[in-house]
């Protein structure tokens, strides 16, 4: 029995090796092919995909709130589309957590502007088009003192429930809810996987207490925040309040 299993292993062998030395041609003749608009389509497969093509941009066109303001970006302390973008993490993080007191975002990770007027769901993938997920985390008031210091360092980032104050890139007042910071206290932040995990050179947020992934994406939060204003009758106006701010 075992000779004959051996024999059965060398033959599947053999017929592998076989297979794998076919892997290998000779090419002899090239031939390139030009793609551009000259090309006739294949009328085949775009019957098969405009139905899902027009379904997609249905949704994508679909309108879902209105903004009194333009969402613009900034290399400022704080930005329109920064602040909207984290007061809706903020409020999603309270919903998921009520002890949720801070959010946090980062410039790069906001991609779009969205103009004054109607915001479709094509606006919200266009300013966050990742599949990065909510991710609450619990840290130390010592660990938020290092965020404030990062957020310093890179001129202000978008951030809600805090008050900072910078003066040449360090930070002279730094307040969460109207109240100083305590070192030894412990704080929950709702921000993002991506940036949990250190995304963008993130490493104040080596050692949290405590972390919890959540399967909603940050985008559908987006969506959801808009579409609530909207059903209460509601407009985004979100304004520049000051929660981040340059000293003189």
């Amino acid at each position: 029995m075992k000779c004959s299993w051996h024999i059965a292993i060398l033959l599947i062998s053999l017929s592998i090796v076989s297979c794998k030395t076919q892997l290998h041609p000779d090419i002899s003749k090239v031939q390139y092919y030009q793609i551009d608009s000259t090309m006739a389509s294949d009328t085949a497969i775009v019957n098969y995909y405009s139905p899902f093509k027009k379904q997609l941009e249905e949704e994508m066109d679909r309108v879902i709130g209105v903004t009194d303001v333009s969402l613009t970006k900034n290399r400022g302390a704080e930005s329109l589309a920064g602040n909207f973008f984290v007061d809706a993490l903020l409020w999603k993080g309270k919903q998921l957590d009520p002890e949720v007191s801070v959010s946090f975002a980062t410039k790069g990770g906001i991609r779009a502007e969205i103009s004054k007027g109607d915001i479709t769901v094509g606006n919200i993938f266009e300013m966050m088009p990742f599949e990065n997920a909510i991710t609450i985390l619990t840290v130390t008031g010592a660990d938020l003192q290092r965020w404030a210091d990062y957020m310093a360092s890179m001129d202000g980032q978008p951030a809600g429930g805090i008050n900072l104050v910078i003066q040449n890139q360090k930070v002279i007042s730094f307040q969460v809810n109207g109240k100083p910071v305590n070192p030894q206290g412990t704080y929950k932040m709702v921000t993002y996987d991506y940036l949990a995990n250190g995304g963008d050179y993130i490493t104040f947020l080596d050692s949290v207490l405590a972390r919890k992934d959540y399967p909603q994406r940050v985008r559908e939060t987006l969506i959801e925040y808009v579409s609530l204003l909207t059903n209460q009758g509601k407009h985004i106006q979100t304004k520049l309040d000051g929660r981040i701010r340059t000293a003189n």
